[in-house]
Parts: C-alpha cells; sequence; structure tokens
C-alpha cells in the first residue's frame, strides 16, 4: 500500500518543517541535531528503520520509491537534498544516485508543490570533465536549475568534523608519522557543524535560484592542511610529495584491489584526478555576502575536535 501523507502537527503547520534527504549519513546527522535546537521540525528519508529522535519525524523509503518521497515533502516548506553518492565503480552507479534520485526528488516537491528546494552539490560539479563524479553532480545542477522551483545550489568544499569516515584516513596517515601529498594546490575546507548551519539558514530564507561555494574562509595548501591536522594530533609528520603519476598508480592498485575483494576503492580514478586537480578553493556566492550565514569553527579548533572525537570513538 503507497505511504498516505503524514498529517500536519502544529510546527508543521507554521511553515517550520523541512524535507530531508541524507539524514542518515555524516552531514545529514549533524543538520537533524542542530534543526531541532532551532525549533525546526524535520522530515527525513531513511531506507532502515530509525530510533526516534526529537524534532525527527522518519519516512521509510528512498529515492527510487515515488509514494515514499510525496510523504517526505507533502506540507513541508522546503526540500533539503543531501542525499548523493560520493563513491562508486562506474559512471551509470554515480547517476543513479546523484541524477536519477535528484529528478525523483525534484517531480515529488513539484507535484507537492513544495516551492523551495536546496540542492546540496559540490565543488567538483564546477570540473565535470575531470570524474564522474563531478559530471553527476553538474547534471544533477542542471536538473534544478531548468526546474520551476524557487532553489539554492550549495557546493560545500572538503567537509569535515566528529563522525567522518571520509577524512579519518588523512588523521590515520598523519598519526602514523608522514603524509603524502600531491604536487601543488590549494583548497578549501569546512567543519561539519558549519555546513549543517548553512544549509538551514539557506532553507529558511528566500529563495535567489542562484549557486553558491562555501567555505570556512580560510584556504590551505595540502602541506598547510597535513600540519594543521599534525597539531591536532600532536604529531610532526614527515611531507612527501607524490608526483602525479605515483598518485595514479596509487589509484590503479587500489581499484584492482578492491575489484578482487568486492569492495569500493579508496583512491579511485575519480579521487585521484580530483586530488591533484590545483584548485579546489570556494569561490564567489558565499552567503557571508548574502547576510545569511558566516563561519563559526576555524581550521585548527575544528580539526582539534574532530581528533579528540575520534580518540574517544577508538577510531584512532
Amino acid at each position: 500500500m503507497p505511504n498516505q501523507p503524514t498529517p500536519l502537527i502544529p510546527s508543521e503547520v507554521e511553515g517550520r518543517t523541512l524535507a530531508v534527504t541524507g539524514g542518515t549519513g555524516f552531514v545529514g546527522r549533524h543538520l537533524l541535531r542542530i534543526a531541532h535546537d532551532q525549533g525546526l521540525t524535520v522530515r527525513a528519508l531513511t531506507r532502515t528503520p530509525q530510533p526516534p529522535q526529537p524534532g525527527v519525524h522518519w519516512i521509510q523509503g528512498s529515492l527510487s520509491d515515488p509514494a515514499s518521497l510525496q510523504t517526505l515533502v507533502h506540507g513541508t516548506s522546503a526540500v533539503l537534498h543531501i542525499a548523493g553518492v560520493i563513491n562508486a565503480r562506474t559512471r551509470a552507479e554515480f547517476d543513479a544516485g546523484n541524477v536519477a534520485g535528484t529528478a525523483a526528488l525534484i517531480a515529488a516537491a513539484q507535484a507537492e508543490n513544495v516551492a523551495r528546494f536546496i540542492l546540496v552539490s559540490s565543488l567538483a560539479a564546477r570540473e565535470p570533465a575531470l570524474s564522474a563524479y563531478g559530471a553527476s553532480k553538474a547534471h544533477a545542477e542542471a536538473l534544478v536549475t531548468a526546474s520551476n522551483l524557487a532553489w539554492d545550489i550549495i557546493r560545500p568544499p572538503g567537509v569535515y568534523g566528529p563522525g567522518d569516515r571520509e577524512t579519518l584516513a588523512l588523521f590515520q596517515m598523519v598519526k602514523s608519522g608522514f603524509a603524502l601529498l600531491p604536487v601543488a594546490g590549494r583548497l578549501s575546507m569546512i567543519e561539519v557543524s558549519d555546513l549543517a548551519r548553512a544549509l538551514l539558514a539557506v532553507a529558511t530564507s528566500p529563495a535567489t535560484r542562484s549557486t553558491a561555494e562555501i567555505d570556512d574562509g580560510a584556504p590551505v595548501t595540502h602541506a598547510q592542511l597535513a600540519h594543521a591536522i599534525g597539531v591536532a594530533l600532536n604529531k610532526r609528520p614527515r611531507l612527501i610529495t607524490a608526483p602525479r603519476w605515483l598518485v595514479k598508480a596509487a589509484a590503479h592498485a587500489d581499484t584492482s584491489r578492491a575489484r578482487l575483494s568486492g569492495s569500493l576503492p579508496k583512491l579511485s580514478h575519480d579521487r585521484a584526478r580530483y586530488l591533484t586537480h590545483p584548485n579546489w578553493v570556494a569561490t564567489g556566492g558565499n552567503l557571508a555576502t548574502r547576510h545569511l550565514w558566516t563561519p563559526q569553527v576555524p581550521l585548527a579548533a575544528g580539526l582539534r575536535a574532530t581528533a579528540d572525537w575520534y580518540r574517544q570513538a577508538g577510531w584512532l
């Protein structure tokens, strides 16, 4: 039987309810907590049953299930699309998660007359020829901009913070006493709670139909990032510069290993091309210029809190 629309509760009637995808992921978990702190109610999509959480109404389903998406967005003030595929074997797998999923959610929002739509994209979308991931995100952005919804697109840079498994490998590498770095390049970073606050600020403000690249305001080189992680861990890692050919070779080896084990590679060819690109600094359209949001967590403090969390969780 198709899911029936969830009855509205008082806070929903007042237009303070957000429909959220990706609520069980790294960014989503932080966003749900902060949304509750801000007095917002959230409908959050989940594939599997979740324990009760204050301010959250879990909607079981998926981006490939139109009935659950209708229930998710019905009566909400805005859709905040965080869910996405960040690692996959093929372009088709990226497109299935990032393109088809976005298209289905747009259709649900249009059918339910939810005017407000926020897509969490990636800086990778500005270089679609560089990676299958970036191409899928650029395609998703194109679907949003072509819709009749009142949209905003947010492109975060590297996201880190307590609970993140993606940056854990960097901390583990630095803890071992060395850091393997690309030849050159600068990048932006953002702490996860800062990103969550930015997304909520956009979701609860009028749409601008624009794309914003956001960060913590202090771009770094790869060496500076490794040094900052070292400070957080009380380590002084030896920095080793890896030429492009070596990064590609490492990606080839890791991809072959993953294929044999049936797992996803940690250093895919996509990620190798991303890592060796010289410029991942957020530019233009920053939310600070719209007086919506400013970052609160400097890199040093954020890395220190992340390192402490990893230790307490037994991950490091």
